[in-house]
């Protein structure tokens, strides 16, 4: 069987979801497993999932791209107005310190900080595109705006000039099904709210669906 390369839209908190999906996925050495970023906030286990992607990135071909809310936390930890913001109802960061059982941002250990610092914006391959929200189709990955790559919307994500298709995460799909527009793929598939976690074998399309009871299913997109 070939290495697989394998996109993981987002977990938000939910650690039990995350197991779920990987037992049910089964990834080899050989597959790359790419996260799109979202890691925190709103779920009950914000804490749980970022050990386990510690874990994981001992792996040999490991991608942790960084998503708006792990953006938040990180900037909510030195500016007063960005903490505000991150700790207001629907964003979800008091759900994390929960998770922490935290009172301030020391409490948090120095290597979640450690790996949410080192994620990256985007990752690029022979045929996919990958960043955590949206794109600008004219421009190569490296000259996108973080504003873009971590904020923009999928249905606002024009074909990319590259021809190739681009995977994100970020526009949450309630139903629980990605929203494949052609150029695009969004898989983010509303873990956090009673949907799935969704991870995407980009060559074959298959889907790798998990949530938070500990169910899982696979689908293909076709």
């Amino acid at each position: 069987m070939p290495p697989r390369i394998l996109a993981i839209g987002d977990i938000h908190g939910c650690s039990r979801a995350l197991n779920s999906l990987l037992e049910s996925v089964a990834p080899r050495d050989e597959d790359t497993l790419i996260f799109l970023g979202d890691y925190v906030d709103r779920g009950p286990d914000s804490r749980g999932v970022i050990e386990q992607l510690i874990a994981l990135s001992l792996r040999p071909h490991f991608i942790a791209l960084r998503g708006n809310h792990d953006e938040w936390m990180l900037r909510a930890r030195h500016s007063r107005q960005w903490l505000h913001s991150w700790l207001q109802k629907g964003v979800g960061g008091m759900a994390t310190l929960e998770s922490y059982g935290a009172h301030s941002f020391d409490d948090i250990p120095p290597s979640h900080w450690d790996f949410l610092e080192s994620t990256r914006f985007f990752y690029e391959t022979d045929h996919f595109l990958f960043a955590h929200a949206g794109l600008d189709g004219d421009l190569p990955l490296e000259d996108q705006s973080e504003e873009t790559l971590l904020w923009l919307r999928v249905t606002e994500t024009a074909p990319h000039f590259s021809g190739k298709t681009f995977i994100c995460g970020h526009t949450s799909q309630k139903n629980g099904v990605p929203l494949d527009l052609g150029h695009a793929i969004c898989i983010d598939t509303f873990a956090h709210g009673g949907g799935w976690l969704s991870a995407l074998d980009c060559d074959s399309r298959q889907l790798f669906q998990a949530n938070q009871s500990g169910e899982t299913r696979v689908l293909w997109l076709d």
